[in-house]
């Protein structure tokens, strides 16, 4: 039944697309206003000739999540989008050395043993012990933390422990594995939040654990193709979607948000906003009198950046995984160059995902899209990316020909862009072009994270990496369905929710 309250979104990513289709199956009338000519922000397509990329994420783990969001509207997601389970999930390598990834424990235990003898054990004792850490930590990233007194639920209080921990990522996997480069194997999965596993707090180590136990999936025609999935459910619900329609400014009278000036003049009127926007630039361009100043939001922590390379080839590499990692000969050191936000590395760890030999959609057949992303500095010291950029692809270019089977990479690239730290700040736009957003320190997380419910504004909503719970596809699609509870709860609207992790914590 609806409501007739009007609910309006700004952005339509994955979080932004969460709150509005879960909204407008709720009763409310939403519109989702974006500045793109497509859906799914950093999440959306990139087209080069016949060629297709995701802009951004590749990898789609905690498909529970998403399964979720889609039967909270009476649907299966499995009916809009093909889902492809990866085996092996993802290569590592480092140097001469490689291990491949898998979900079925039993085949996991005997590939880490094969490579680093001894290291069987050791697996399977973080993998009991991880168990109980993710049953007692996955609730807790599903509430939100709008007061101190979040902190007194008995959820949290049992997850403590594990929060509250001082203790590195790193660290912790120091308690099952002595070599480094396996310890690798189960910390990499930091660079979801754009942080060094060295600094990232020790929670987070349940993030290996995770895609280890329920796996990793690609979605046939690239993982934009959940976004458009999502869009077409919205509309399907009634949902207006709008295009090409950039907001200029959030209007306000007090503290309650009352709509948005679009940049073509037109006013919209809202009974509550949902702001889907990258939280910096959001929160320095989007609320007028009422912006945080550009210094105020540097004082914050901001997680790296990325260079990233789209490669339209006319062969394919069939004996290159789908998704491939090469850690840099010395990761610390490349990792402490990007965490000072001024050294850009040669000794570069890079990311290759060749999702063609799993998917026909994304390339003309005999050829393939490699998707190519280097972790580097943010922008914050405002390192030359536009006279380094061609000569930074050529590094990253010729140390994956020497370090894979793709010795003749750069003799069949005919089709190719370019997107450095600086680009992802000016044409996205990403605050610092912090490509995972805020940095997740234990002084950036739970409260002390933007709130779902933005201080200061009775009925404006964040969602998105740069709110709780944080980066990651599986997190922003939660914190779309927190704010969307938080409206309805606001609105005085009963919904309802689908608990498919109930299986998963069970089984866990």
């Amino acid at each position: 039944m609806k409501t007739g309250k009007h609910i309006l979104v700004v952005g339509a990513g994955p979080g932004g697309l969460t709150a509005g289709m879960l909204l407008a199956h709720r009763g409310c009338r939403v519109t989702i206003v974006e500045k793109q000519d497509r859906v799914g922000g950093r999440t959306s397509e990139v087209n080069l000739g016949e060629f297709s990329f995701d802009l951004g994420p590749t990898f789609l783990h905690q498909k529970f999540t998403l399964d979720e969001m889609f039967a909270e509207t009476g649907r299966r997601s499995d009916d809009y989008l093909d889902f492809v389970a990866l085996k092996p999930m993802t290569r590592l390598s480092w140097g001469d050395t490689s291990l491949n990834t898998y979900t079925d424990t039993a085949l996991m235990a005997e590939e880490v043993e094969r490579v680093f003898p001894g290291s069987r054990d050791g697996f399977l004792r973080y993998m009991n012990h991880h168990a109980d850490k993710f049953r007692a930590i996955f609730r807790c990233l599903q509430e939100p933390y709008q007061t101190l007194s979040s902190y007194l639920r008995p959820k949290l209080l049992r997850a403590l422990p594990y929060v509250a921990t001082t203790r590195s990522v790193c660290d912790i996997l120091g308690d099952y594995f002595t070599d480094d480069r396996l310890k690798l194997a189960f910390t990499f999965q930091a660079k979801y939040l754009g942080m060094s596993p060295w600094h990232c707090p020790g929670l987070f180590s349940i993030l290996s654990y995770i895609e280890y136990r329920f796996g990793i999936f690609h979605v046939r025609g690239g993982l934009n193709r959940i976004s458009h999935a999502m869009a077409k459910v919205f509309t399907e619900l009634g949902g207006q979607l709008r295009l090409n329609c950039p907001v200029q400014e959030l209007l306000f009278d007090g503290s309650r948000m009352t709509g948005a000036l679009l940049a073509s003049g037109e006013r919209l009127a809202a009974d509550a906003v949902v702001v889907n926007a990258d939280y910096g630039h959001a929160a320095t361009h989007l609320f007028g009198e009422r912006n945080l100043t550009e210094s105020a939001m540097r004082q914050r922590r901001f997680s790296c950046s990325t260079f990233m390379l789209y490669l339209g080839v006319d062969k394919i590499y069939p004996d290159q995984a789908h998704h491939h990692i090469l850690f840099a000969d010395n990761y610390r050191a490349n990792v402490e160059d990007i965490q000072s936000e001024r050294r850009v590395s040669d000794d570069m760890s890079i990311y290759i995902r060749n999702s063609c030999i799993n998917d026909p959609h994304v390339a003309p057949p005999g050829q393939s899209g490699l998707y190519i992303l280097v972790p580097t500095i943010n922008t914050r010291h405002g390192f030359d990316w536009r006279q380094n950029q061609e000569e930074y692809a050529d590094k990253v270019l010729r140390r994956i020909e020497e370090r894979t089977s793709m010795k003749d990479l750069r003799q069949h690239i005919i089709a190719r862009r370019i997107i450095t730290p600086a680009a992802w700040e000016s044409d996205c736009p990403i605050f610092l072009g912090a490509t995972f957003n805020l940095a997740h320190t234990l002084r950036q997380m739970l409260y002390l994270r933007p709130h779902n419910r933005l201080q200061g504004f009775a009925n404006c909503y964040l969602v998105g990496g740069g709110t709780h719970p944080g980066s990651g596809l599986p997190t922003i699609f939660e914190s779309g369905r927190i704010s969307a509870n938080l409206i309805c709860q606001q609105l005085g609207m009963p919904y309802h929710t689908v608990d498919l992790a109930k299986e998963m914590l069970r089984s866990a």
